[in-house]
């Protein structure tokens, strides 16, 4: 049994990205999956300045002690004009202060989702490039396009062609543990 962390990378108390995050975890039965609302992180934001006065908070050492005992991420990013979020990349230069290679060895699962029709892949692409790195082992990646339209919170994914690729890709990550 693998232990699995399972995060958006957003902070909206509304986040498709949490949604799809949350209906992947439920997918991986004989696993030890930890699921966290970063809703309920706040983290303030990186400087220099910050850093020196206040150091790490406690919930920066506390995420990154959840990603030190898991055997695998899944990450879903949203996106901000063409690009990963602010929150997001702020949660990684957070993490890369503390340490650089705060993803050593992990396999990755990295997913993006919005309401458009690109499915946030700017920021899945940003993001699928600077993971390495930070460690990580291995990327798998899947974007979910036209949320509202593909996705049911009872159903899950509900285009064909979308679930099977998305069962392909969790198939893929869980195979990579």
């Amino acid at each position: 049994m693998s232990t699995i962390l399972a995060f958006a990378g957003s902070n909206s108390s509304t986040s498709v990205n949490f949604k799809l995050v949350k209906y992947t975890a439920s997918l991986l039965a004989g696993h030890k999956v930890e699921l966290l609302n970063l809703a309920n992180y706040p983290f303030p934001m990186y400087s220099e300045d910050v850093e020196k006065e206040s150091g790490f908070s406690n919930s920066l050492v506390e995420f990154r002690g959840y990603i030190s005992n898991a055997d695998g991420v899944i990450i879903s990013v949203n996106e901000h004009n063409g690009n990963v979020s602010a929150y997001f990349k702020n949660l990684t230069d957070w993490l890369s202060r503390l340490d650089l290679n705060f993803l050593k060895d992990k396999k990755v699962l990295l997913m993006s989702a919005s309401p458009g029709k690109r499915g946030a892949i700017g920021a899945l692409k940003a993001t699928e490039q600077i993971l390495p790195r930070f460690g990580a082992a291995s990327v798998t990646t899947f974007s979910l396009p036209s949320f509202f339209q593909n996705f049911d919170e009872a159903k899950g994914i509900v285009d064909a062609d979308l679930a099977e690729a998305h069962a392909a890709v969790v198939k893929q990550f869980v195979e990579s543990l």
